[in-house]
C-alpha cells in the first residue's frame, strides 16, 4: 500500500517517512518544494498545498493511509473538508493527524467522515530545544524565563505512534495525549545537554521585563510575547505529567530527553553548530 505525508519534512514528518521506510512501506510525500526536500530517494515526491486541495488530489491516488498535519505555514489548514472529501473518494481507509490543542477543520471533517482516523496530541516537542541552539553555541548559556517542569516528547515517538496508526488496526477513532517518560523542567534539560556536548552550559533566569524587552527588540508583536509570558508563567498543567501512551502504543518505552540530547549533541557545540 502507499501512505502519503503531508508535511513530510518538518520536524516530525520525516521521522514518519524514516519509519514508514524501514518497516517496508511505499511512502510517497507531500511537500510544496520536491526539489528542496531533502528526503530519501527511495520516497516518491508529489509536489503539493493543503491550502490547495486541488493541487493535493493527483497525490492522493492509489493512497491506502494519510498522515495529516493541522498546521501548514503559519495559520491552521482550513480546507478540512475539501481534503478529507478527496481522501474519502481515493479510498484512503486510515488517516493519522498531528495537530494542536484546538480543533480545526480537519477533525471536523474527519469525525463526520467514514475514516478511520487517530488523533496525535503532543505536548512540548523535545526538538524545541534546537531554539536554545545559538546562544549556547554563542555564548555558552540559555536565557529561561519560568521553570516548570514540562513532559516534552521524542519528535520519533510521535512519529512511532503515527505510523502504528497507519499501520495497524485498533487506532481508529482514538485520541492519543503524547508525552515524554518523565517531566524535566529547562534547567535540567539544559544540564542533560551540557553533559552531552562536553560543555558548561549556564542558565540565566530572566525577568518577565527582560523578556518582553528581548522579544520586542527581536520584532515580535505584542499578542505574541503576551502569550510566550503566560506560557512562561503558567504552562498548561496537561504539559507537566507524564503519560504511558507512548509505550502502550508502540511497545516499548518511551525515549528520555537524555538520549535526544545525544543524538543532537552537535547542533549545540561551538565547534560543531555552525558548520
Amino acid at each position: 500500500m502507499t501512505i502519503l505525508v503531508a508535511g513530510a519534512t518538518g520536524t516530525v514528518g520525516r521521522q514518519v517517512v524514516r519509519q514508514l521506510l524501514a518497516g517496508g512501506h511505499r511512502v510517497r510525500a507531500l511537500t510544496r518544494n520536491p526539489e528542496q526536500a531533502g528526503l530519501p530517494a527511495e520516497v516518491e515526491l508529489a509536489r503539493g498545498d493543503l491550502s490547495n486541495p486541488a493541487s493535493v488530489e493527483p497525490a492522493l491516488e492509489g493512497v491506502t493511509g494519510l498522515h495529516m498535519i493541522t498546521v501548514a505555514g503559519h495559520g491552521t489548514v482550513d480546507t478540512g473538508h475539501e481534503l478529507v472529501a478527496l481522501a474519502a473518494r481515493a479510498g484512503v481507509q486510515r488517516v493519522s493527524v498531528l495537530g494542536g490543542w484546538e480543533e480545526t477543520s480537519v477533525e471536523q471533517a474527519l469525525s463526520a467522515s467514514d475514516l478511520g482516523w487517530t488523533w496525535l496530541r503532543p505536548v512540548e516537542f523535545m526538538a524545541n530545544a534546537t531554539e536554545w541552539a545559538e546562544e549556547i553555541r554563542t555564548e555558552g548559556l540559555v536565557r529561561v524565563f519560568g521553570n516548570a517542569p514540562s513532559a516534552a516528547v521524542h519528535e520519533a515517538d510521535i512519529a512511532a505512534v503515527a505510523v502504528a496508526a497507519l499501520t495497524q488496526d485498533g487506532h481508529a477513532g482514538q485520541s492519543y495525549l503524547l508525552t515524554g517518560p518523565e517531566a524535566l523542567t529547562a534547567a535540567e534539560r539544559i544540564a542533560l545537554l551540557s553533559a552531552a556536548t562536553g560543555h558548561e552550559i549556564k542558565v540565566v533566569q530572566q525577568t518577565e521585563e527582560e523578556l518582553r524587552a528581548g522579544m520586542a527588540a527581536a520584532g515580535m508583536d505584542s499578542d505574541y510575547i503576551d502569550f510566550a509570558v503566560e506560557l512562561g508563567a503558567n504552562p498548561p498543567d496537561i504539559g507537566k505529567h507524564p503519560v504511558p501512551t507512548v509505550g502502550e502504543v508502540v511497545g516499548r518505552p518511551a525515549l528520555t530527553f537524555a538520549q535526544w540530547a545525544t543524538e543532537n549533541a552537535d547542533l549545540f557545540r561551538p565547534d560543531k553548530g555552525s558548520q
